[in-house]
């Protein structure tokens, strides 16, 4: 299931997803961005770098 979004909310929705309570699918991130946000393999690493900024941000 892939969401038809720009690469840069393609990115952005992937790392709130990612920042964001979720259930674990047991599947490694980057193939489940991949799948889930059709993003490249550079735009999910970016997306789990962003969501470990937010998850840092809303700690403090």
């Amino acid at each position: 299931m892939s969401i038809d979004l720009q690469p840069d909310e393609a990115v952005r929705a992937a790392a709130e997803f990612l920042a964001g309570p979720r259930e674990r699918s047991g599947q490694a991130c980057v193939p489940e961005l991949r799948t889930r946000y059709g993003l490249t393999t550079p735009e999910a690493i970016e997306a789990i770098r962003l969501a470990n900024a937010l998850r840092l941000a809303r700690a403090h």
